[in-house]
């Protein structure tokens, strides 16, 4: 009788998410549930008090400036990586290409950070090339505020959205466009109704894995950030280690990972989608 392994090899892998995602995920809820101590951590007490103080209109602002910002860099980002993605997989030197997309992630994240203070700050390489052409008198204040986040999050985040399209454009068969443009479509018409289609998959993975993390971000608006750009991330952040309200920054964190989890989901169900019309057309070219 031939056994089956698959439970005993993956068992490590369960163990270290238990381990290591799960069991901290469990703590946060049960202490997103539970009363603020009088000088800090919690009580045992159930309560929803902390998921209530999440509908503060102070909160819901953050909340709002978060969204803006991730959608912002996201956009930016998709609109970079599109055409940056195409030129890579039709480029002859595509692993030169590729090897400069990750060179970034050889430096230290927060050293790539206060890189961007050396550029844009009051001193920094920006103002002082704009002072001596002549085209501004007094230095700029690029940095803390909103656009300095976007700006430092499109650099940090854009090579996981290159990644993936480069991925799903390499496997495209580029004789489509030539055909779409011999029937007499014009050349973005092509690309909206041939190309994306059919990276679809691609482009909402990049998506994803620019969003999640841009929502979630706390150490690039906490360097170069100011009062416009505070974000999610920092107010958990304060709330545990300033005013120590340990069931607000438990319920913020569970909220963020639902989202995640929501994004995550709603892409395994589109990919489940577009593999269900792929097979559907598949068999009716077989019976036809």
């Amino acid at each position: 009788m031939k056994r089956n392994y698959g439970m005993t090899y993956a068992s490590p892998v369960f163990a270290w998410l238990n381990f290591f995602f799960v069991i901290p995920l469990g703590i946060i809820c049960v202490y997103s549930l539970m009363q603020k101590g009088l000088y800090g951590g919690v009580v045992g007490h159930f309560t929803f008090d902390a998921y209530r103080s999440l509908a503060n209109s102070t909160l819901l602002g953050i909340a709002a400036v978060t969204t803006y910002i991730a959608a912002m860099s996201t956009a930016l980002m998709i609109g970079l990586a599109l055409p940056a993605a195409y030129f890579i997989a039709r480029s002859r030197h595509k692993n030169l290409w590729l090897l400069l997309v990750i060179v970034p992630f050889w430096t230290n994240f927060l050293i790539r950070i206060y890189a961007w203070i050396a550029i844009l700050g009051n001193n920094g390489f920006l103002n002082h090339l704009l002072l001596s052409l002549g085209w501004i008198h007094d230095p700029v204040q690029f940095l803390y505020n909103q656009n300095a986040v976007i700006i430092v999050t499109v650099y940090t985040y854009l090579p996981f959205a290159i990644l993936p399209l480069f991925s799903a454009i390499e496997k495209f068969d580029f004789s489509l466009l030539e055909a779409a443009r011999d029937l007499g479509a014009t050349k973005w018409q092509s690309i909206q109704k041939i190309l994306l289609p059919s990276i679809r998959g691609g482009l909402t993975t990049a998506i994803l894995f620019t969003f999640i993390p841009s929502f979630g971000s706390y150490a690039i608006p906490q360097i170069i950030g100011g009062r416009d750009s505070l974000m999610l991330g920092n107010v958990i952040a304060r709330e545990l280690t300033v005013t120590r309200n340990w069931p607000l920054s438990s319920s913020i964190s569970v909220m963020l990972t639902f989202i995640t989890a929501l994004g995550v989901l709603l892409f395994v169900k589109s990919q489940g989608n577009v593999a269900e019309r792929l097979k559907k057309i598949r068999e009716e070219d077989v019976e036809g």
